[in-house]
């Protein structure tokens, strides 16, 4: 079977994720010491980074799985708006209760997953492009559906405000927010079934080598789509959980998300070449990402410096990546 050349490839050594909770911990000792008023070692903004990670988490989870197929999905962000409203809309004008409503919303950014990996497969478009047209499509849908507007919900279920909210001092012992405690359970299933089922396996084989893959009978178009679904659907739960942190469906919400999660899931390991990389890398990314961005808006750093700064991370991890390949290959 191709892929089992290339399971090792998918899973970053123990020093890689090392070196980056190694990175985590001197950032965070960093901004510990220069934040005024020691304000970044109090234990409540651990949690309020915690939270904050669950967003990108769970999108970078599912772009792990299509970097890792050799593809991209630049429509995350637009996606996490459009599960919003979607949410939104169904509490308020269609009465729906908060359960019915939150999957139906995680279901829409699973479709969307599933329309872009049926464009990319039944179009034979490049991921890039398809994605980026259905970054301002999908941005567009949700814009109209919200009346370009926030759609403001009267009365959100407290079990779905709860979900990302700041733990009340009652349940202090769960020491996280629900939503964070749901991202660490997802990320394992989705580690078991990247590295222990057939699909995973598949999508390592057809990422390392899609044409050796496609020779060997794997359906490389079949699970090509899949992984775009798989995208929509942990994107879709990141939309459900910025619901929760919002309570409000915004159309102009998550705007560049997509690139704090393909940074993430670069600095974490994987290659955009594919073939390579893994969950826990990508978890690792997202919590560097967050502790930047928490630690520059503490220090008043404006916007642009931060967006230097994510565009910088993305450049060197790419950079890197290339290298490594280059090495690899000689």
């Amino acid at each position: 079977m191709p892929g089992e050349r290339h399971i090792r490839r998918a899973n970053p050594s123990a020093a890689t994720c090392a070196v980056l909770a190694g990175a985590w911990v001197v950032l965070y000792v960093l901004f510990g010491l220069t934040v005024p008023g020691g304000k970044f070692w109090q234990p409540e903004n651990l949690e309020t980074i915690a939270r904050q990670t669950a967003i990108v988490g769970f999108a970078s989870i599912g772009m792990t799985f299509v970097i890792i197929r050799g593809a991209i999905d630049l429509s995350v962000g637009s996606v996490v708006a459009f599960v919003t409203v979607v949410t939104a809309h169904l509490i308020q004008i269609e009465h729906l209760d908060g359960v019915t409503a939150g999957l139906l919303g995680v279901l829409a950014g699973c479709l969307c997953g599933l329309v872009n990996g049926l464009i990319v497969t039944g179009f034979r478009v490049s991921p890039f492009i398809a994605t980026l047209g259905s970054l301002l499509l999908i941005r567009g849908i949700a814009k109209g559906i919200a009346n370009e507007q926030k759609v403001d919900v009267d009365h959100c279920p407290e079990w779905l405000k709860s979900i990302l909210a700041r733990l009340d001092i009652s349940l202090k012992w769960m020491v996280f927010a629900p939503g964070v405690w749901m991202l660490l359970l997802a990320a394992v299933v989705a580690a078991i079934v990247l590295r222990r089922t057939v699909f995973g396996r598949n999508v390592i084989a057809a990422g390392a080598n899609e044409e050796a893959a496609f020779l060997c009978g794997l359906p490389v178009r079949r699970e090509l789509v899949m992984v775009f679904v798989v995208c929509g659907l942990f994107t879709g739960l990141a939309g459900l959980l910025q619901f929760s942190r919002l309570t409000v469906g915004d159309p102009t919400v998550a705007a560049g998300l997509e690139l704090d999660v393909i940074a993430a899931v670069v600095i974490g390991g994987a290659s955009l070449s594919g073939g390579q990389g893994s969950i826990a890398g990508s978890l690792l990314g997202a919590l560097v990402m967050t502790t930047i961005k928490s630690g520059s808006t503490q220090l008043g750093l404006t916007n642009w410096i931060q967006e230097i700064t994510t565009g910088l991370i993305i450049v060197s991890a790419v950079s890197i990546d290339r290298l490594r390949n280059r090495k690899v290959s000689e």
